[in-house]
Parts: structure tokens; C-alpha cells; sequence
């Protein structure tokens, strides 16, 4: 079992780098199958969310060459062939190969995706939108299997501007014969990338980043290059690291304005930072005001950076008040702080936070990938030492974290016992 333990208090310093975004990869890979030829990802991420997608692209016959940061996928032999949930249970974002092997070959079979269990995640705006385009879709227990003789284009309006399904309706609609419109579709920054790969391969598809994307359907598409933009939530996350023990703390490879909203709440908080081209520069701030988080979808406050800053409000000077607005259950860190000494009290969407608070470490357990950040800070902010268990969620989302944060002054350390 592996755990990580950290002796907190430390003082970090120095520069930190971010890899490229879990989010984006995780889409970018499956769109790679969309053609015969070779795609190459640049800038992706070494952690176990890739690895589980190049599990299921050498499952459907795909070629793989893993290098430092490049992945090249050569998609010439891939096949429709069902994927299992040995497969499919690894990760939430498995779901991306529906949109793909609908494409291409115009069948799918293929068990739920797992992820996270942050609450209730269907993929009905996904169904709704595949049934749109022209296939038909059965569920049989936890199998899906999708048909289509044709897809077509269609005028698709999301009832919620899901990443995952506006991700997908993109993949499937990008060979549909005629014009596929997405209203009310996400505008994150990953839409942008996988948008852009899709249109390097040959696709045609604009507006991505507004809440209105147009696809042209085309007959084939080709091989072709994307760079995986950065990761935000881990850009978040180490910035947050910063404003509880930095000393002048960089973190580079960022683009700042996808991380608007943080910025700006942890200014309003007091924190000192810097924010040139491509890094922000910032360091502890001896005070911390409170200030209200409510989670929203792009460019609101980002839900994957609730948890972790929930660790951050825990050392405001007075009363914070937290409201998550996306999922109904994602919860599962707030036991452990409060194990650590952290004065919670909490609903499934709203917490009232009280500080600050001196945390003191002890054992604690990660209940998902960002529960496991906020974990993380926590340890390095707490007295004494903090053993985290159930790592395997944080090593789905977060490249070399052990690594980084001991190259800047953390006393951290992953145990494999």
C-alpha cells in the first residue's frame, strides 16, 4: 500500500513546474483515434490517468511510443472491440472513446467510466447527444452499446454545459455528414485544446471557448501534432501551496488567465503575488482575510480547485463560507481536516469554515483525486507529521507531486509498503 508522508512547517522556495492537464490529455488520447494515421501529444503528463488510456488504445489495437513528455499514437489497426470494466472503471474520462469509436467506426461497446466518486456523474447529456447525431444506444447492466448505420449532423443544446459531453458530441460529430451545432457548451480551456487537435487532424470546428460550437462534418481525418496546455488545477493547487508556506515560490509553465477566478480570490485574501507571462511568483501571507468560494462551471470558480482551497480557508481570520454548485457529494475531505483540527461544520453543498485554525498532523485518508490535494497542503502546513493514505487517487491527477514539492524544501516522502 502506498502512502505519503509529510513532516510539515517547512518553508518552500525555489521554482516548481507544471506538467500538462490531466483534463486535456485525457481527451486528446482518444481523439487520436479518429484517424488511421499517426498523432502525436506533446507535454503530456506522466500519471496514472495516461497510463490507463494507453491500457485501452493497445486493447483496440493501437500503437504506442512513450517518450519524455511525447506520446505518439498510431491508430492504423485499431478495431471496434468492446471495452470491459477492468478497463473502463480506471477512469471518468474513458468515456471520450464513445465519441471516437462512434466516429470512426459507427459501434461501441464499452462498461461505465469510473472516476471519482464526488456524486451522482451520468452521461445521458452524452447519450442525448449521440441518439441526436443518429446512433442508438442500448445499456444492458453497466454496457453500453452504441450503433449508427450514418451520423449525421444535428442542433444539440446541453441542458448543462458538461466538458465531458460537449468533449464527446465534438469527437462524434467531427466525421457526421452535414453541421452539428452545441449550444450552452462548456468553454474551458481543454475544449480549446481538444478543438484544436481536431482541427489539426483536419476537422472543422469553431467557437470552442464560446457556448455556441459549430462542427462541419468531414470524411476523413489525418495525422497531426498538439501541445497539452497546462495544468490549471495544478497550477491552483501549487499556487495555493505557495500563499500558506512559500518564500517567493514560482510556479512556471502556467498561463494565468485560465486561472482567473483563483487569482483573484486569493488576492482579495491578502496574498502577494506576482503574475508575469507564463508564472506566478508568491509567497505566505502573514495574514489571511476570509472570502466566500461558490463553485461554478468556466470561468466561475473551478470545482477541482474547491477542495484545496477549502485547506487554504482553514487559515482565514474569521468565518468563510464554501458552496459547491457542481457535484452534490464532494465532501470526503472535510472529515480528515477536521481530524486534523481543522472547526468545519458542513452539508453536502455548504460549509462554514472558521480560522484559523493550527492543524496537527495525524493519519488521514484520500477519498478522491482533489481531496487528496487538499490533504497534501494540509500536511504541509501542519504541526508534526501527516501520513496520507489512499494515494492512488492523487497520483491519477498529479505529476511527480512527491518530487516537486521535496525539490522546493517539503520533508515528503511516498512509502510503497
Amino acid at each position: 500500500m502506498k502512502k505519503i508522508v509529510i513532516k510539515g512547517g517547512k518553508t518552500l522556495s525555489g521554482e516548481i513546474t507544471v506538467g500538462g492537464a490531466k483534463n486535456s490529455v485525457v481527451a486528446l488520447i482518444p481523439a487520436a483515434i479518429l484517424t488511421d494515421e499517426e498523432v502525436t501529444v506533446l507535454n503530456v503528463p506522466r500519471i496514472s490517468d495516461t497510463e490507463n488510456l494507453k491500457r485501452i488504445i493497445k486493447l483496440l489495437g493501437g500503437e504506442i511510443e512513450f517518450g519524455t513528455g511525447m506520446l505518439k499514437i498510431n491508430g492504423e489497426n485499431v478495431k471496434s472491440v468492446p471495452i470491459p470494466e477492468e478497463f473502463s472503471d480506471k477512469l471518468r474520462a474513458s468515456y471520450y472513446f464513445m465519441g471516437a469509436l462512434l466516429a470512426r467506426f459507427k459501434h461501441v461497446e464499452m462498461c461505465f467510466p469510473g472516476g471519482c466518486k464526488i456524486g451522482a456523474r451520468p452521461i445521458d447529456l452524452h447519450i442525448k447527444a449521440f441518439e441526436q447525431l443518429g446512433a442508438e444506444v442500448k445499456k444492458e447492466g453497466s454496457k453500453y452499446t452504441l450503433d449508427a448505420k450514418d451520423l449525421h449532423g444535428a442542433n444539440i443544446y446541453l441542458d448543462f454545459p458538461s466538458v465531458g459531453a460537449t468533449v464527446n458530441t465534438m469527437l462524434a460529430a467531427s466525421l457526421a455528414k452535414g453541421i452539428t451545432t452545441i449550444e450552452n457548451a462548456a468553454k474551458e480551456p481543454e475544449i480549446i485544446n481538444v478543438a484544436s487537435l481536431l482541427n489539426n487532424m483536419g476537422a472543422k470546428v469553431s467557437g470552442a471557448g464560446t457556448d455556441t460550437i459549430k462542427i462541419i462534418g468531414v470524411e476523413h481525418l489525418h495525422g497531426a501534432t498538439i501541445e497539452t496546455i497546462p495544468d490549471r488545477i495544478v497550477a491552483g493547487t501549487y499556487i495555493m501551496i505557495g500563499a500558506l508556506a512559500g518564500d517567493n515560490l514560482k510556479i512556471s509553465n502556467v498561463i494565468p488567465t485560465h486561472t482567473g477566478t483563483l487569482l483573484s480570490k486569493i488576492r482579495d485574501m491578502g496574498v502577494d503575488l506576482k503574475i508575469e507571462d507564463d508564472s506566478v511568483i508568491v509567497s505566505k501571507a502573514q495574514k489571511l482575510k476570509p472570502v466566500d468560494i461558490k463553485t461554478l462551471v468556466y470561468p466561475g470558480f473551478v470545482t477541482d480547485l474547491g477542495q484545496p482551497m477549502c485547506t487554504l480557508l482553514t487559515q482565514a481570520d474569521g468565518e468563510c463560507i464554501f458552496e459547491e454548485t457542481i457535484y452534490e457529494n464532494r465532501t470526503g475531505h472535510y472529515p480528515e481536516l477536521i481530524k486534523m483540527g481543522a472547526n468545519i461544520e458542513y452539508t453536502n453543498k455548504k460549509a462554514h469554515i472558521y480560522g484559523p485554525t493550527k492543524l496537527k498532523g495525524t493519519t488521514v485518508c484520500a477519498s478522491d483525486l482533489r481531496a487528496g490535494a487538499a490533504l497534501i497542503i494540509a500536511g504541509l502546513i501542519a504541526e508534526g507529521t501527516t501520513v496520507i493514505e489512499n494515494i492512488e487517487h492523487i497520483l491519477r491527477g498529479y505529476e511527480d507531486i512527491v518530487e516537486k514539492l521535496k525539490a522546493i524544501g517539503a520533508d515528503i516522502e511516498l512509502i510503497d509498503e
